[in-house]
């Protein structure tokens, strides 16, 4: 009990926290929007490792840390054109397309790491984000500009989605997309705008890791992120504010069992520190999804003129 408190009451367990917390933040509210939309992009896994690997490789060819976000940004984006082609345009199985695109992408960028760096045994490494010191809050003065970003971003994408036609617009096509052609809302392109703005956030949430909690790329690095998110939305139902809290509790419970790991010497094995964030969650996601809201359109593929 007392190493407990004295991990919680350590600055930098929170610290951890946050950091850890980011990229499931940008790619939860990606999920969210897409879903918002009626869409489930289950593209997220895949897009993050595109969005890692394009977003350093742009700035390792010589580009500006924030170019490179903007890379990993377009990269997220060209991905959802091509899941909203598919499930949108086409109406094929979202489950499919997204399963599909997380495989094509990840393929790629390997194969793009391959072919750019044949010959390197250690990933080449880049100058990442630096901590933002000028910062008067002690926690978020040691992370970098894209953590800021990521909580930014919360508020915001909650004020467009519930103070804004155009937030009114993603609601209601994932709810009675019928109701909205009624309205002369275009289901088709608020449905593929909101799927690739979706698909940015995943981009630039992959991109977190390569410029800025890591320096360099290399296979696996999102591992299972993508998934957590998926789940994440379900446990925020559906909501901004309730995505922020549902990525800083899994991130606290990542965070505790690395640092239990540690000081817990060898009386547990360590399998069971790595399964307390994932088990945990579980037992929360299955707590509050027995409430949720779903979007009553939801992998509900929608033809103009339908009823």
């Amino acid at each position: 009990m007392t190493e407990l408190f004295d991990i919680l009451a350590n600055p930098a367990f929170w610290v951890a926290v946050l950091r850890i917390a980011t990229p499931l933040i940008l790619g939860t509210l990606g999920v969210l929007l897409c879903e918002r939309a009626g869409v489930l992009n289950l593209g997220i896994e895949g897009i993050m490792v595109a969005g890692a690997f394009t977003g350093w490789l742009a700035v390792y060819a010589g580009a500006p840390l924030w170019g490179g976000v903007a890379v990993a940004a377009l990269t997220g984006a060209v991905l959802g054109l091509l899941h909203a082609f598919l499930t949108v345009g086409l109406a094929l199985s979202q489950h499919v397309s997204g399963l599909g695109i997380t495989l094509l992408a990840t393929a790629l960028s390997y194969f793009g790491y391959r072919v750019s760096f044949p010959k390197v045994s250690t990933p080449p490494t880049i100058t990442p984000f630096a901590e933002m010191d000028w910062l008067g809050i002690p926690v978020l003065a040691q992370q970098t500009p894209l953590t800021l970003l990521a909580l930014l971003a919360v508020p915001a994408l909650g004020y467009v989605l519930y103070r804004t036609p155009l937030g009114l617009a993603v609601r209601m096509v994932g709810e009675n997309p019928q109701a909205a052609e009624g309205q002369g809302v275009s289901v088709a392109k608020v449905r593929t705008g909101a799927i690739v703005a979706g698909s940015a956030f995943m981009g630039v949430a992959g991109a977190f890791l390569t410029l800025s909690a890591f320096n360099a790329f290399f296979f696996n690095m999102v591992n299972g992120r993508g998934w957590i998110c998926v789940a994440l939305v379900v446990f925020a139902s559906w909501r901004p504010g309730k995505a922020l809290l549902g990525a800083l509790l899994f991130a606290f419970f990542d965070a505790l069992q690395l640092r239990l790991q540690q000081s817990g010497g060898a009386v547990l094995p360590y399998q069971l520190y790595l399964m307390l964030p994932y088990v945990l969650s579980i037992l929360a996601l299955v707590l509050v999804a027995r409430k949720a809201s779903y979007p009553q359109a939801l992998m509900k593929p929608y033809r103009k003129g339908e009823r």
